[in-house]
């Protein structure tokens, strides 16, 4: 099985569609065998779907994801677990285990120029991106 991870410096990019990259994993028997990072180039939403599947892509972890983003993804017949913060090898570890906690209905509503959404320092607001791109203060943070 292959799972990957919107990425960026060793965390969960918080934003599927604006993801630069990409790290993959081979999974066997519950355990991750090998990884790999791999580049966009600058594919967009719905052609990130076709570049998943063309790499084997079974299972995606990601934070905040688009309805288009969503139904590409289903189409291209890999399952999407968003609203996914922290350490990418942990999540995945955790994936690979049947043992990720992850929002099903992680959703981005709010597109806009810069949209550089991160879910950091340790708190988790389901994966909604806010125009603001500081959990719009609701997860009191």
């Amino acid at each position: 099985m292959k799972i990957a991870a919107t990425y960026q410096n060793g965390q969960v990019f918080g934003h599927f569609g604006h993801t630069e990259q990409f790290k993959v994993y081979d999974v066997e028997g519950g355990a991750i065998v090998a990884s790999k990072i791999v580049d966009t180039n600058g594919s967009g939403h719905s052609a990130l779907a076709d570049f998943l599947k063309a790499l084997g892509v079974e299972k995606l972890i990601c934070g905040g994801i688009g309805v288009g983003a969503r139904i590409a993804l289903d189409e291209a017949g890999i399952e999407v677990f968003g609203g996914v913060a922290g350490d990418a090898d942990i999540a995945a570890a955790a994936l690979a285990k049947g043992e990720l906690a992850f929002d099903p209905n992680a959703k981005c509503d709010h597109h806009g120029e810069g949209h550089d959404h991160h879910h950091g320092e340790g708190h988790e607001c389901g994966g909604n991106c806010h125009d603001d791109h500081q959990c719009g203060g609701h997860c009191g943070k």
